[in-house]
């Protein structure tokens, strides 16, 4: 890395800024930004891509080590888990040079028969863009239908195969991702969006023996903008379910899924901030719901009941609301149930397996064991219903992703497979603690940090400082091959885990949102302090990451403290949150009113203005910022981080460098396609490390 230049020539060198050339006087927030059709606009995101070419020209040895060391450490070509269905086997294949994948089966009777049913990176090849929405099997696998995205946008098309040796028929365009077969074999429901792009209804569409498609016909349609409507299948295999949800509340719709054309009727009617979810076995449906129990609990409800009875006597309690932990999901077999509750405490997520007995009694109740805590533990892909042996996917930020098969019957634990690492930084180098920062009103916040073993404690160190808190959203441990690169050099990663996202359960999420907002950018400044105090991290080394409303997070915290971090990187970050809640045309925004507020209420509006990033810029020493956006991002639109990058060099009061880079080609995930990502990824951490003055390291 000597070879590197070192920092201060990148921090003085002369850039060309657009800014002059595009400063409209009368529009101090840069709003004109938001006229796509405006050729002025695209001159000026170009502009700032040419501008940050210019700037990263010094460091492209640097991503270029930094993307090749990436990929010398992971496994290039890669084969999914294999799962087996009723008649074929269905696995994924990688090959080392590919961006996608190829979809294999074979006979459950005949493994060495297998065919290459569906080639991604085949059709990918045909798009700049391309990403895969939903793949539905028909049950009795010979029909093989999916969505694709080819614009980055999130509008898809309906695609429709005959297996095996059909040739792929596009049905229609416009649609939303999410698809579902009945089990008559011949009826498929999708979903689509309204002018917004809410998903707000749910389509039939019939398939003849040659695979001609009827006209769709509407299922059911939601008209309160403010909920979206979703679908799926129980695993029983019994039931359609379309559920229509807002941030907070719920109503689901059922259908008979061997009589898909029977009219959906209600299981129970909306009621404002009541959330619920349902699972099946024959004779009885599982309520997952929040009603007086602000935690969760589960009921159960006898099938005839649940469908005609909108009273809540019939439910019966079966795992009562909890002070310690939230249930958050329910999934149902034959033999009972397993629930994934959260410990409060802890902010630890674990699985909980139930067996029933014939009178739905719970006859044995076990929690599954922790390969470590804190990880991340989940009911892997498990399509049988009778299914006893159960899959699980466990990770943490030391433990690479691993799948695991889990006796029921005997307790013993298989290894399925585990993603390998290669190189000269190994998964058993690496250490893991966590802080917990005292926040602003004495709140504990837990922090989580990762580093090489033989760095962590030994001095402080340069921390790249990550948070999202919002939605629910919890950052359970991940593994991260790419996170490597930076951790090899003696970078530490850290997760603030704050308000707002669900990391210490549903009291967690509800005390960082509407009113309590403030809450989540004050943890994540309290996360760094604690870092910082505890000797673990460099106080003047310290950067921040956050992506779509983790964008919010940063871009918040940095008008709260503009000097707490020597740098920042925003990717799509929704920094504009008052002009976009205040424009219900734009997509997804009258969905947010129950996370944000609806800026027409007056409490409301003074709320999001006191935080809104963009409106609340100042002339304050603010670090470094490297700013991301794409150009077909419908969540977090592309004139966002570009109007916030226009402010803040406007002002000229950043203590270095400010800069956006605008993906022509893409949408709200970024590049379709690994290797760009990957490389795109390189040059993130090519910024992160100079911001953390790592290049003569």
């Amino acid at each position: 890395m000597k070879a590197q230049p070192p920092r201060h020539n990148l921090l003085n060198q002369t850039i060309d800024s657009p800014i002059a050339d595009f400063r409209r006087p009368d529009d101090p927030l840069w709003h004109w930004l938001e006229s796509r059709d405006d050729p002025q606009v695209s001159d000026f995101l170009e502009s700032a891509n040419r501008e940050s070419d210019s700037w990263f020209a010094p460091l492209e040895a640097l991503i270029e080590t930094l993307y090749h060391g990436h990929l010398a450490r992971r496994e290039l070509a890669v084969s999914g888990l294999p799962s087996p269905l009723d008649h074929y086997c269905y696995w994924s294949e990688t090959a080392a040079d590919a961006d996608f994948p190829r979809w294999w089966r074979h006979p459950l009777e005949s493994p060495d028969t297998r065919h290459c049913f569906l080639d991604l990176e085949a059709r990918a090849g045909e798009h700049d863009y391309f990403e895969l929405g939903d793949m539905a099997l028909s049950p009795d696998e010979q029909w093989l239908a999916w969505s694709e995205d080819t614009r980055g946008d999130e509008t898809f098309e309906l695609w429709l195969l005959r297996l095996p040796g059909g040739t792929p028929r596009r049905i229609l365009e416009d649609i939303g991702p999410e698809l579902s077969w009945a089990e008559d074999n011949a009826t498929l429901l999708f979903t689509r969006y309204d002018a917004t792009q809410r998903p707000d209804s749910v389509w039939r569409l019939m398939i003849d023996a040659a695979g001609r498609a009827s006209e769709p016909s509407l299922i059911l349609r939601e008209e309160d903008p403010e909920f979206w409507l979703g679908l799926g299948k129980t695993r029983s295999r019994q039931w359609l379910i379309l559920e229509s949800a807002s941030k907070d509340t719920t109503e689901c719709h059922l259908i008979p899924a061997d009589a898909p054309t029977t009219p959906p009727r209600c299981f129970r009617r909306r009621e404002n901030g009541v959330e619920y979810a349902l699972d099946h076995r024959p004779g009885v449906f599982y309520v997952l719901h929040n009603r007086h129990a602000a935690h969760f609990r589960l009921d159960r409800v006898v099938e005839t009941a649940g469908i005609t009875d909108q009273t809540e006597p019939a439910w019966q309690p079966l795992l009562p609301h909890r002070d310690d932990a939230t249930l958050e999901g329910v999934d149902a077999f034959s033999w009972g149930l397993v629930v994934t509750e959260r410990d409060h405490q802890q902010a630890q997520v674990r699985l909980r397996v139930l067996e029933l007995d014939a009178t739905h009694g719970i006859d044995r109740d076990e929690r599954l064991p922790l390969p470590e805590a804190p990880c991340s533990l989940m009911l892997g892909d498990m399509p049988h219903f009778t299914a006893r042996r159960l899959r699980l996917r466990e990770e943490s930020f030391t433990l690479p992703v691993r799948w695991l098969e889990h006796d029921l019957d005997s307790g013993e634990r298989r290894l399925l497979k585990q993603q390998p690492i290669r190189g000269s930084l190994l998964p058993e180098q690496l250490e893991c603690r966590r802080l917990w920062a005292t926040a602003h009103d004495g709140e504990q916040i837990p922090v989580s940090i990762v580093a090489r073993a033989d760095r962590l404690g030994q001095t402080p160190l340069p921390t790249l400082l990550y948070g999202y808190g919002a939605y629910g959203e919890v950052l359970d441990p991940w593994f991260s091959v790419a996170r490597l690169e930076l951790l090899e050099r003696g970078v530490a990663f850290a997760v603030a885990h704050v308000r707002g996202g669900g990391d210490r359960g549903e009291p967690w999420y509800l005390a960082g949102k509407m009113e309590h907002k403030q809450n989540s950018f004050r943890d994540f400044l309290a996360a760094r302090d604690a870092l910082a105090d505890s000797g673990l991290s460099d106080p003047t080394r310290i950067a921040a990451y956050g992506a779509s409303a983790g964008g919010l997070l940063v871009g918040a915290s940095l008008n709260l403290a503009p000097e707490a971090f020597c740098a920042a990187v925003l990717d799509v970050p929704f920094v504009d949150v008052l002009r976009t809640m205040e424009n219900p045309d734009l997509p997804l925004t009258t969905a947010e009113y129950t996370e944000w507020g609806n800026p027409d209420e007056p409490a409301a509006r003074k709320r999001i203005r006191d935080y809104s990033p963009l409106d609340n810029l100042a002339t304050l020493p603010y670090p470094t910022v490297f700013l991301q956006g794409s150009w077909h991002d419908t969540r977090v639109p592309y004139w966002e981080p570009a109007k916030l990058y226009a402010r803040l060099r406007e002002l000229g009061s950043a203590r270095g460098p400010v800069l956006l880079r605008t993906d022509m080609a893409a949408g709200h995930a970024g590049a379709s396609g690994r290797f760009k990502a990957w490389h795109d990824g390189a040059r993130q951490d090519a910024f992160i490390l100079w911001a953390l003055g790592m290049l003569d390291d």
